[in-house]
């Protein structure tokens, strides 16, 4: 069920998340989710999401949104949203390997997803993940149509980065 609007009183400030955003983004997802993916995954928590396939725990390669701090976007001035695909292993070349990976379709994931999807390193303290990812500058968190947004973004890069993912694995594993 998606909720609109404020629980409680109204809060002025748009960098503050509002405690059901990322549970609504949820829901939403599950309900975008083309069937043939699978189930999604969801774990959400105040200022972000996880999504992922098959396991009932998050892997270290998950799609995910969150909000992160104005440092990590030279448009930002209050807080950014990052939203895209990460691989969050201990060892640096693991991830590496992940991102190369995908870095070897990008001709073709890139007309899905666009200029903004950047491929790099992590935004925050854990140098050695990586990410596929685009920021987002100063939204507004308590806007309504924020939850479609993320939804619809994070579905995009589900949608277009999952089918080479796997068909990478099955190389592997075959």
């Amino acid at each position: 069920m998606i909720r609109y609007g404020h629980v409680g009183p109204a809060r002025e400030d748009p960098g503050v998340a509002e405690e059901s955003l990322f549970e609504d983004v949820a829901d939403a997802i599950r309900g975008m989710v083309p069937g043939d993916l699978g189930t999604p995954h969801c774990t959400y928590r105040r200022y972000g999401i996880k999504v992922w396939f098959g396991v009932d725990k998050a892997p270290r390669e998950h799609y995910e949104a969150q909000v992160i701090g104005p440092d990590h976007s030279s448009e930002a001035t209050i807080l950014a949203l990052e939203v895209g695909f990460h691989s969050e292993h201990p060892k640096e070349a693991d991830n590496e390997a992940v991102i190369s990976s995908l870095l070897g379709s990008e001709r073709s994931w890139r007309r899905q997803l666009g200029q903004d999807a950047v491929v790099g390193g992590f935004l925050g303290r854990a140098q050695h993940w990586r990410r596929v990812s685009e920021v987002w500058p100063d939204p507004d968190l308590s806007d309504p149509e924020l939850i479609f947004e993320v939804a619809a973004r994070l579905t995009d890069y589900l949608t277009t980065l999952e089918p080479h993912r796997r068909r990478v694995g099955a190389r592997r594993r075959g």
